[in-house]
């Protein structure tokens, strides 16, 4: 069974939906879980993977001083913040190679925002558009009809390109 976290806080909060804490104050607990990962899996290759909030998050454990992070994959990345500022700060800091998945459609990362973001990154970065998808990866009907690309199609593109990436990331750092 999977629960969603949102409705978990509105439950605890006596059916008061609030808006989820913010992507630094999620870092610590994160970091945490990451360093006994590293702990129980003594050279294994890390790869964080994170979607919306959780691929900011991603980020900023990545750029802790004492993580060597082999790669991060960035699903649905919410580059622009609620009040429209780009939040870009944190991606200017990444070592690691770092791959986003968007939708095409996504008001929450617009792609010409994302393409100027990744000109300026110090490490090397990738893209994968999900062709009229949403913030979800959501495709409408519509425009499924008019690509002949259905949903499926789309998520198993997607799943290639990340398997490719990370690949290729783990090979580079041997």
């Amino acid at each position: 069974m999977t629960l969603n976290w949102l409705n978990c806080l509105a439950d605890i909060s006596g059916g008061k939906r609030k808006a989820p804490p913010k992507a630094e104050k999620l870092v610590d607990h994160h970091l945490d879980v990451v360093k006994r990962a590293i702990e129980e899996y003594p050279g294994h290759p890390l790869i964080l993977v994170g979607k919306s909030m959780g691929s900011r998050v991603s980020c900023m454990v990545a750029g802790k001083e004492d993580i060597n992070v082999a790669a991060i994959v960035c699903l649905g990345y919410p580059l622009k913040g609620t009040n429209g500022v780009v939040r870009d700060e944190t991606l200017l800091q990444l070592k690691a190679p770092t791959m986003f998945v968007q939708g095409s459609k996504d008001s929450l990362c617009p792609l010409d925002k994302l393409e100027s973001t990744r000109k300026k990154m110090k490490c090397a970065n990738e893209l994968h558009v999900i062709d009229g998808g949403d913030h979800s990866f959501k495709i409408g009907k519509k425009h499924q009809q008019s690509t002949g690309i259905d949903q499926d199609e789309a998520e198993a593109r997607a799943l290639k390109a990340i398997a490719d990436f990370v690949n290729r990331s783990i090979l580079e750092q041997r």
